[in-house]
């Protein structure tokens, strides 16, 4: 050996082992930390989990919601991957420079493999660099910067991660033209352009430096390369907060873990309540002691996979690029929550693991003034800074600013974008719920509308008696379950009309839209009426859990009780509701929205929309359309549930109707504001949800805006007729649900029907 050799020698092998030694407790520090949290099962059907793995790392199906960042992602992370045994390698090209590894160093398919991950990693990650660059927050328009997807994000982390993978690929491809040369020096047939399709032609320049020098370079540039992976695995133990680096091991327990072990996204049905890993029940409620604490309060009140996903978050800014609350200048970023949450996980977890460890043997816990800070609470947050929000170490206050929590509109726009399967909306109710139920600590509006749930079980207050209002003066009689019809198999569905549908005026002519296009279709159908209260919707994503069970368990009682199995619904959160969450308490049924089974009966040819626009029936203000159209997908239909077809297929039926998209529709339509029970709250800070979501309606210069659900309808009325009230939105602009146009499609020839309170 060498001189340089032996140099080299000690210096990979003493850093390699520097690294070992830090990685080793840095891996155990995140098992010990993944323990603190609450016990919660997510290991069934282990075989549809790992295929949905395999599917998502490496089919990049969750990264393909950006396409160029992601091929851009996915040559970077193989290269990542395979490269990783060019690492191995120069350990013992350290030692000899002519080394190759068995089998595999010579045969012809790895080679290939190696050159052409070699170059597009090159590529790739060059255009990471540049792409992260291009849109840093201080070249972003907007307050602060902040619509850069990267604001917040630690760059100097992001930018360390990229340059070593940078300085890895260049050795990788260095070494390549380097074994070409030592390879022709020693007259083997592998040094050839069969074995070196992308490096032989610097590698053939190469081969005009002596023997000696092809030695060294190769010992040299190993060298660098074990350094530079050590230096990564180093920095990386020492932090172990670095979400941009371990997001690349941990990111595939997270995908794993998921919610749905056949892939879905963890959308639609919140998680329940849960108490000792166990779903709390209104039974199950009867067994707890007065000390119980529902929701969490503390991050180790979140489960281990909660802990899981804040240790996973890679900083890309994804969810908060999506988020309305933060395009509206709101203090809530998903990603700045998850980020705030995995630091203050990390600089509690060593307290409470010493608490756990000196059980019965010391005090309860060390005495650390981060031990009695509150998670949720005043931060000094001023909305001109929006990152004094989030205080990981509490050194102003809370942990994070109350009005984080309470901004979230909850749908779902974050956990849809993740690439790596944080469920953002499930940890954000969680917090909720502990708010509300252990601290009393909610908005003031939400009083009013927990006090009407109980009361008089709708929104609203309004009384039970009120419901069938909407059927008043329609030409046919509704049934009623308990009146007319015994059971509700002597009906094809159960019409479940919905707070909204029975009691808000501009709901209301949905509802008997619904009714008059399934009567014309022949479809029987009855209501519950006055049986009927609110799903729990609201009240379960304020965080008033318990209410929500009250309110479910007593409508899943009249459902089974009625022998319910097909009902259709017009409201986005009821049909999400119904579908979705009263399974978990014994609910199962056939749910339809209302633009499905509208949808069906078109393509079954029992309804037939044969008027134009310039020819419907406009009289009747419940049913109207117009020669344009746009649609705004409601995130409880869409995202939520993945209903993006049957709404957008029937504006299609619609005769001489010209349909205009929205730039942000299906999976990226932005949010009307009213979700997460703030449709009763007041919108205090940034600008209005539906503001911003009507403007981009009004700028497609269409006739009508649809929708297919009553929140939706009134957030973005009121959107509308402010717009117009300014004189930035035509006048004969109207928003209407797409049963109201296609009733006026059908409806040609008939005489329009009187006017009534219920269609005013």
């Amino acid at each position: 050996m060498t001189a340089l050799q032996i140099v080299a020698a000690i210096i990979t092998l003493a850093i390699t082992v520097v690294g070992v030694a830090v990685a080793v407790p840095a891996v155990q520090g995140f098992i010990r930390t993944f323990r603190l949290g609450r016990p919660e099962d997510r290991g069934d059907h282990k075989g549809r989990r790992t295929a949905t793995l395999v599917r998502e790392i490496f089919g990049h199906t969750r990264m393909s919601r950006l396409p160029i960042v992601a091929m851009a992602h996915w040559v970077t992370m193989i290269s990542f991957i395979v490269l990783s045994l060019a690492v191995l390698t120069s350990y013992f090209q350290v030692w000899d420079p002519t080394f190759a590894l068995p089998l595999l160093g010579h045969f012809v398919l790895y080679e290939w493999v190696v050159e052409l991950l070699g170059w597009t990693g090159l590529a790739g990650i060059s255009w990471l660099i540049w792409n992260r660059r291009k849109n840093h927050p201080a070249r972003s328009a907007g307050q602060d910067g902040r619509r850069s997807r990267f604001f917040g994000s630690t760059f100097w982390q992001a930018y360390f991660v990229e340059l070593v993978i940078l300085i890895e690929i260049i050795c990788v491809l260095t070494l390549r033209g380097l074994e070409y040369a030592i390879g022709k020096y020693e007259g083997e047939g592998s040094a050839s352009g069969l074995h070196f399709p992308l490096t032989a032609w610097y590698g053939g320049w190469l081969h005009h430096l002596d023997l000696g020098t092809v030695k060294a370079l190769i010992v040299v540039i190993s060298t660098i390369k074990i350094i530079t992976a050590m230096t990564w695995l180093i920095v990386l133990s020492r932090r172990i907060t670095m979400g941009v680096a371990w997001h690349r091991f941990l990111a595939f327990f997270n995908v794993f873990f998921k919610r749905h072990a056949d892939g879905r996204t963890s959308l639609g049905a919140l998680q329940p309540m849960q108490v000792d890993g166990k779903p709390v029940t209104m039974e199950s409620l009867e067994e707890m002691d007065e000390d119980t604490t529902f929701g969490v309060g503390n991050v180790e009140d979140f489960t281990w996979k909660g802990l899981l996903d804040f240790s996973t978050c890679t900083e890309c800014g994804r969810c908060q690029s999506q988020c309305p609350a933060w395009n509206t200048d709101k203090p809530l970023s998903p990603k700045l929550l998850m980020m705030t949450l995995r630091d203050h996980t990390q600089a509690r977890a060593p307290y409470l693991q010493a608490a756990e460890a000196a059980k019965g043997t010391g005090p309860a816990t060390p005495d650390n003034p981060i031990m009695e800070i509150p998670l949720i609470g005043a931060t000094g947050y001023d909305d001109a800074s929006p990152l004094t929000a989030y205080n990981p170490l509490g050194d102003a206050g809370a942990i994070i600013d109350e009005d984080v929590l309470w901004s979230c509109t909850t749908c779902g726009a974050c956990v849809e974008q993740c690439p790596v399967d944080i469920e953002h909306v499930d940890h954000i109710v969680d917090m909720r719920r502990y708010q509300t139920l252990i601290e009393s600590a909610f908005p003031s509006e939400l009083g009013g509308l927990f006090k009407n749930l109980e009361g008089k079980q709708n929104p609203w207050g309004m009384a039970a008696r009120a419901r069938l209002d909407w059927a008043k003066g329609l030409p046919f009689d509704v049934k009623v379950f308990g009146q007319d019809v015994e059971k509700l198999d002597e009906v094809d569905y159960l019409f479940w009309v919905g707070c909204a549908g029975a009691y808000e005026d501009r709901a209301k002519k949905t509802t008997r839209a619904v009714a008059e296009l399934l009567d014309t279709a022949g479809v029987s159908f009855a209501v519950l009426g006055d049986g009927e209260a609110c799903t729990g919707d609201p009240a379960r994503r304020a965080g008033n859990e318990l209410l929500f069970q009250a309110l479910a368990s007593q409508n899943i009682e009249t459902l089974n009780e009625a022998g319910a199995t097909k009902i259709v619904v017009t409201c986005a959160h009821c049909f999400n509701t119904l579908k979705n969450e009263y399974p978990q308490l014994g609910g199962d049924y056939e749910v339809l929205h209302h633009t499905q089974l509208l949808n069906k009966l078109v393509r079954d040819k029992r309804l037939v929309p044969v008027a134009r626009p310039e020819d419907a029936d406009t009289s009747n203000s419940a049913a109207s359309t117009g020669k344009s159209v746009t649609y705004h997908d409601p995130c409880y239909l869409g995202r939520h549930n993945g209903v993006y077809a049957p709404p957008r297929e029937l504006i299609g039926a619609l005769p001489g109707v010209e349909y205009r998209e929205m730039e942000r529709s299906r999976e990226k339509s932005f949010c009307c504001g009213a979700g997460g029970a703030r449709m009763w709250m007041e919108e205090k800070l940034g600008s209005r949800i539906n503001l911003n979501r009507t403007k981009e309606a009004v700028a497609t210069g269409a006739d009508r805006i649809a929708i297919g659900c009553p929140f939706c309808r009134v957030m973005m009325t009121d959107g509308l007729t402010a717009e117009q009230s300014e004189g930035k939105a035509r006048e004969e602009v109207e928003v209407v649900d797409v049963a109201n146009m296609l009733l006026a499609a059908v409806n040609r020839g008939k005489e329009p029907e009187p006017a009534t309170a219920a269609s005013e």
